[in-house]
């Protein structure tokens, strides 16, 4: 049997001030680990400072590295994405570029997987985020889980193990709007968490503000559940039910008590209420309507301009992946 070979993906942007101790830090990990060769993708979605300078001179320096870089900034999951493509190992570990998951736990996801386990995704516990955050994160969690039509774990992030053949399958996976950790969930085969607590930022300020944050967690939401659409259809049965209600009362007050239903104010609020429950739900199919468009362009997930290091002979990726993957630039191997 060949040496089992594990592959690192690492999207990265702007991240010159924690990328020298990321690199020392990993590198580290895959030397004790056994096996090998093992390999580390960083994939560069934009970045404007020294980051490409610092990764250009990483592959320069150790031939395990492949450093992609995009066009263009894509965002957080597409890079992510891209980084998948471009793995080679047996299992590939994903992890975020600014240290909060510590990369000294990598050996404890590498050991389940050697165990029999697909995907081992890691339980933030301990965050060091300030509170108001911690509870949008507690709640966003839960709420994903309601509405999800199959099993999301809770309070777990992107950083976790794929086996080869789950990476194969979310390779197909090409929605532009992604949420990769829920279509890291929806493959199923054997999964089982671990938790790690999550460390602070090295260094640097965080790339997700609150309206990243906001996105994301709509895309999580429509690409797995229709319950909002549901709900519109919940809340228009009530509303009609409700308006039912008030026209036969008002019938029979005005025939049988001969009195006038006062309700000038009620009407108004009765009006202006339903009217913000139409655009509300406009709105919820508007975002399904728009994603819709957004698929049916199909434009590629993201357009790189070089690749560097191991891995940079694009047969190493999956042909579903080439057809999506659009290189504008020389690729070069080290």
């Amino acid at each position: 049997m060949r040496p089992f070979r594990l592959s690192l993906a690492i999207p990265i942007y702007n991240e010159e001030e924690v990328l020298p101790e990321l690199l020392r830090r990993t590198r580290t990990v895959l030397d004790e680990m056994p096996g090998g060769p093992h390999e580390i993708v960083f994939v560069d979605d934009g970045s404007s400072d020294r980051t490409p300078v610092l990764l250009a001179q990483a592959v320069r320096e150790d031939p395990r590295i492949c450093a992609v870089t995009l066009s263009r900034n894509f965002g957080h999951q597409t890079a992510l994405t891209a980084a998948l493509d471009y793995v080679t190992g047996d299992a590939t570990v994903v992890i975020d570029g600014d240290l909060q998951d510590p990369p000294e736990t990598i050996p404890l996801l590498v050991e389940k997987f050697q165990q029999g386990y697909d995907v081992v995704f890691v339980q933030r516990v301990k965050r060091k985020e300030p509170l108001w955050l911690r509870a949008c994160f507690w709640f966003f969690y839960r709420l994903m889980a309601a509405l999800s039509d199959f099993q999301l774990p809770l309070d777990s992030g992107d950083f976790g193990l794929m086996s080869r053949r789950v990476v194969e399958e979310v390779r197909q996976m090409k929605e532009h709007h992604r949420y990769v950790r829920g279509l890291r969930s929806w493959v199923g085969f054997r999964q089982i968490g671990l938790p790690i607590e999550r460390a602070e930022r090295l260094a640097g300020e965080s790339k997700y503000n609150v309206w990243k944050r906001f996105k994301g967690a709509a895309d999580g939401i429509f690409a797995f559940s229709v319950v909002p659409l549901r709900a519109a259809t919940m809340v228009g049965a009530a509303a009609i039910l409700l308006a039912l209600l008030v026209a036969v009362y008002s019938v029979y007050a005005k025939f049988m008590l001969r009195q006038t239903v006062p309700g000038w104010t009620g009407l108004m609020v009765s009006i202006s209420f339903l009217s913000g429950i139409n655009l509300l739900f406009l709105g919820i199919i508007g975002e399904y309507v728009g994603r819709i468009y957004e698929e049916i362009k199909s434009r590629p997930l993201y357009v790189v301009s070089s690749v560097a290091g191991r891995g940079a002979d694009a047969n190493s990726m999956s042909g579903e992946s080439q057809r999506f993957a659009v290189s504008a630039g020389k690729k070069t191997g080290s």
